[in-house]
């Protein structure tokens, strides 16, 4: 290792400003041999933790510093000395951030020289007069003392010598040491094309502007300076060690000076939970035992007593107690406001939050493990998810914010990253390409991240993929992708303290007014041990809500989580039919094609069918092994009874994390706590994680073990699938309670719950159209929005009749609506006139309303209507002259619309018709080509054939080879479709781009499952 150390270090997380991951620059700067890295990013802390977890594996020594931009001053260098410099700078950062709009922050040299114990100041000469660094001089002087500095940052321009000759001048003029801090902002040569591209990004300029020199605002090109900001060998610096020996040493002694490392920040969780005079832990236990004791009104079991004080013990013992509380908290304020919510994922391996009633899910019953919830070993914080109605989880974070303040909560960070369709647009703007051009490519790709047929769409639309051009395009596009472009906030993850969250990590104003953020995400926040709770909005539990309150107020039954029936047979005989459209988790296309096969008769099936369509099972090679040997269509055998014990219940293939953790811990000797850190390298080694190291220990245990090494290895295939994301027996639980409550409202109250559903839109996978239909076939009869009995929401009319609510209307408000209801709730309208006078709309929305037919009670069509709302009736005091003209043009009579034109308008305003289907209109076009309707489908025998509808949805799953699902939508039903790559591609404007398809496939049926696997598509016309 040489002496060098790199003090000015920017990594891609000062947005837009750097062209390098912290891990790439901690592993160029470890192989290069520095002594140290300093992490400078501009005003955030975001990068730090990353940087962090590389240093520490690589064994590089790494300084915690940020860099400012400051209002009244230059930009200035601040690295952390201690603990107490680390709280002096993240709350600068703080400062700063909250003073500003989201995105940028606004400082002064008066909040940096308040902020300097615990930290040197390198301040950065560029752009500033002797007369303004004089003055800076001074104070940085008499705030940092001898920690201040002047940085010399060269990038070897023909000038380099004048300007080291005047920075001596001013650093003995000005008593400040001169400190070698050459800005780095890649981590290698090859980088520069990117940083020259977020350059322009960044400044909203070209390349061919920058490169030409047309940036009279700067004082020379950024692409210039830019050929110099990478890391660089030690020896390439040697040349400033001869001239500047002083400063070259000035860095090796801040490096001396610097020694905090993140790993001593100590994370204090809120601890105001317990009654004035009680212990924290006491009074968990308390809650505790008396939730048990509601639980268990026949007695607490012994197992149970058991497991629970084993918990209390390891909670007590990690400290985790306040944690707990506040989730009991948070749970309890919702519930008091009639907010439904439910804990879910690995809370529900947990006794204690069974008896607080934060979770549903009694982990006795599912043989759960705790140590996947809270480990000794692993000593990381415990992670609670609780779900909220999606509509009022505001309700929620903004009572947190109001009990601990916004300096002791946020919400978690998200870093939003650049996806395949944003590098487009942002790539080929600052490449210099047409707007109309770069649009063009970005709609033609169908895939989130990187498109190996990038260049034939850029052929498609014009560029020249083989040309310069052309080619820096594709590659900078392939770069560019994963880097993050702006700070986000994660769905519900918030982050409390004790003492000011901003002296562990920075905050800044989130979007939504009354919301901050953090600018660490959540792995950072559990690299770092800092805990979260996770208040989650999950639309279904909105839906279950709103179907409790009308099977309550409009039929008179009370129904909740806990009172649904168990074990209801005409419930799970619905699910096998596969008749889910709208059931929560097993309402896709793979599940229902799976439902079929698998045939779920209890609650426990519902759980493997939750967890078994997911990418880790499918990766695994799991799904179909299982539904086989379900069948009885292949023989289930174990090596011996232990391996019966933990797969017996999944007929012997792993699907769950908790398997495959008691399989290490039962079958390979391992302990919970490496079990546990297993589970965590399975989701996480495809990212960045390795799971070579835990083969050879699982393989040599289970032999150990008396198994074959053929049976181990075929154990950890199957758990590299997870690396595809496997789901927690945990979560499958937590989800099939909501699974088997939502079949059951379905199957039992189909009009109540189709009401709910429209109320709580969007979510799910079909739109209203879809679910009203399935719906109408069940026997729910379904009346339209009208403005003498809608209201904003759909109303439960009795228990087979739903009227449609103004929600559905696009341009609707609900203010509108309001106006409405009170108007109707005063008289019944008479006519148009009185309703016009009576609600006051203004005309957009009158025309939004008759557009919709939502005047049919009135005795109007959809042209009469509208002709009515374009111009408000004359007031025949006010204005007599035109009395008599208004008069007579109420009486203008206009040609009804046909059928045809009627549901074509109703798709249009509301997405939906209830007056017929705009294929249905095309039937006899689409005989004359021998097409099939989807009814047809389930009598024919395997075949080619036609097929026409609406495509509804197309999903293209990463774990399907490029195949994508197609749902078809004619007046008869639903048809799934397969289309493969080849297809897609050959028609692939089609595919993309048209609503309608005529389709020429192959019948394939698997038992109950009907597919057409599609070798022709061509767009069919409606009009």
């Amino acid at each position: 290792m040489t002496d060098w150390v790199q003090l000015q270090t920017v990594t891609n997380y000062s947005y837009l400003q750097a062209a390098s991951h912290p891990k790439e620059l901690v592993a160029q700067a470890s192989a290069l041999g520095y002594r140290g890295l300093a992490i400078t990013d501009d005003g955030t802390l975001a990068g730090i933790p990353k940087a962090h977890i590389a240093a520490k594996q690589l064994g590089l020594p790494l300084i915690v510093g940020a860099r400012l931009t400051l209002v009244d001053g230059p930009r200035v260098l601040l690295w952390v000395i201690d603990r107490r410099g680390y709280a002096n700078l993240a709350r600068l950062i703080s400062h700063g951030r909250c003073r500003a709009e989201k995105g940028t922050y606004e400082l002064r040299v008066a909040d940096v020289a308040a902020a300097a114990d615990g930290l040197i100041l390198g301040m950065i000469p560029t752009g500033s007069t002797p007369k303004q660094l004089a003055s800076w001089a001074a104070i940085w002087r008499e705030a940092f003392g001898p920690r201040a500095y002047l940085v010399v940052d060269l990038a070897k321009g023909p000038n380099d010598a004048a300007v080291v000759a005047r920075l001596q001048q001013v650093a003995a003029a000005w008593q400040l040491p001169l400190v070698m801090a050459p800005e780095v902002r890649c981590h290698d040569r090859q980088r520069q094309p990117l940083l020259d591209i977020m350059t322009a990004i960044r400044l909203g300029r070209s390349i061919p502007e920058l490169a030409d020199g047309q940036m009279v605002d700067l004082e020379r090109s950024p692409l210039t300076v830019n050929c110099e900001r990478h890391l660089q060998a030690p020896t390439d610096r040697d040349d400033w060690r001869s001239v500047l020996p002083a400063a070259y040493e000035a860095s090796a002694e801040i490096a001396r000076q610097c020694q905090f490392s993140l790993d001593e920040l100590r994370y204090d969780y809120p601890t105001e939970m317990a009654p004035a005079g009680v212990e924290l832990m006491a009074f968990l236990r308390q809650l505790t035992y008396e939730g048990a004791a509601r639980r268990y009104p026949a007695g607490i079991p012994p197992q149970v007593q058991q497991t629970l004080e084993h918990e209390l013990t390891l909670i007590a013992e990690l400290r985790y107690e306040a944690y707990f509380l506040t989730v009991y908290d948070i749970v309890q304020f919702a519930r008091s406001r009639d907010i439904l919510c439910q804990g879910r994922g690995s809370a529900a391996n947990s006794a204690v939050c069974y008896c607080l009633h934060v979770t549903a899910v009694n982990p006795a019953e599912s043989d759960l493990l705790f140590e996947r919830f809270v480990s000794r070993e692993r000593n990381e914080p415990p992670d609670i998810d609780v779900d909220f109605e999606h509509q009022r989880r505001e309700e929620v974070l903004q009572y947190i914010y109001e009990k601990y303040g916004r300096q002791r909560a946020g919400m978690t960070g998200v870093n939003t990253s650049y996806c395949l369709r944003s590098a487009i647009r942002d790539v080929g703007k600052a490449l210099g390409f047409s707007l109309e051009r770069i649009d063009a490519l970005s709609k033609r790709v169908d895939r989130y991240h990187r498109d190996p047929e990038l260049p034939l769409r850029c052929q498609q639309v014009g560029i020249d993929p083989t040309s310069l051009a052309g080619r820096q395009l594709v590659g900078l596009v392939d770069q560019l992708i994963g880097h993050p472009r702006h700070l986000s906030q994660h769905p519900g993850g918030m982050v409390l303290s004790q003492t000011p969250l901003e002296e562990i990590v920075p905050i800044e104003n989130a979007s939504m007014p009354g919301r901050s953020v953090i600018q660490w995400d959540k792995y950072d926040l559990d690299e770092l041990g800092i805990l979260k709770v996770d208040c989650l909005g999950l639309g279904i539990m909105s839906c279950l809500h709103r179907a409790f309150g009308l099977i309550r107020d409009v039929l008179g039954v009370e129904l909740d989580l806990a009172s649904i029936p168990a074990n209801d047979e005409a419930t799970y005989d619905m699910i096998c039919r596969a008749e889910t459209m709208g059931v929560f988790q097993i309402e896709s296309r793979a599940q229902m094609a799976t439902l079929p096969r698998l045939r779920p008769r209890c609650f426990y099936d519902l759980v493997i069918e939750v967890a078994l369509i997911r990418p880790g099972p499918i990766q695994g090679q799991m799904v179909h092994p299982l539904l086989r040997r379900r069948a009885g269509l292949e023989q289930v055998t174990y090596p011996n009874a232990r391996v019966e014990r933990i797969l017996g219940k999944t007929h012997g293939v792993p699907i769950f994390q908790e398997q495959v953790m008691r399989m290490a811990i039962d079958l390979a000797d391992f302990t919970p706590g490496e079990a546990d850190s297993l589970r965590k390298a399975m989701g996480a080694w495809r990212r960045d994680g390795d799971l070579t190291h835990f083969r050879e220990k699982l393989v040599s245990g289970m032999v150990k073990n008396d198994l074959t090494a053929e049976f181990a290895e075929r154990v950890f295939q199957q758990i590299m699938g997870f690396g595809e994301y496997g789901f927690p027996e945990s979560h499958a639980t937590s989800f099939a309670l909501l699974a088997y409550a939502t079949s059951y409202l379905k199957c039992h109250y189909p009009a109540a719950y189709l009401a709910a559903l429209l109320n709580s839109q969007p979510m799910g996978f079909y739109r209203p159209a879809q679910l009203i239909r399935e719906a109408q076939g069940n026997g729910v009869v379904v009346h339209g929005v009208d403005v003498a009995h809608s209201n904003w929401d759909s109303q439960l009319c009795d228990q087979h009749t739903v009227r449609l609510g103004f929600s559905l209307l696009k341009g609707m408000t609900q203010e509108a609506a309001d106006a409405v209801t009170r108007a109707r709730g005063v008289a019944p309208f008479r006519d148009f006139a009185d309703f016009d006078r009576r609600t006051q709309l203004p005309v957009p929305l009158r025309k939004v309303l008759a557009n919709a037919d939502c005047f049919q009670s009135l005795g109007l069509n959809r042209r009469q209507a509208l002709w009515q709302s374009l111009a408000r009736p004359v007031d025949s005091q006010r204005q007599p002259l035109f009395a008599q003209l208004a008069e007579e043009d109420e009486y203008v009579d206009l040609p009804c619309q046909t059928l045809f034109e009627e549901v074509l308008q109703d798709y249009e305003r509301a997405g939906l018709s209830l007056k017929g289907h705009p294929i249905a209109f095309q039937r006899p076009a689409l005989a004359t080509r021998g097409a099939v309707t989807c009814a047809e489908l389930s009598d024919l025998k395997s075949r080619y054939l036609w097929l026409g509808g609406l495509v509804i949805m197309r999903q293209r799953p990463g774990t399907a080879k490029g195949i994508t699902f197609v749902t078809l939508e004619d007046e008869t039903g639903q048809a799934n479709l397969i289309v493969h790559p080849q297809t897609w591609k050959k028609y692939y404007d089609v595919c993309r781009c048209s609503p309608v398809w005529l389709v020429k496939g192959q019948l394939q049926r698997q038992q109950e499952i009907i597919h057409v696997i599609v070798s022709e598509v061509h767009a069919w016309e409606v009009g």
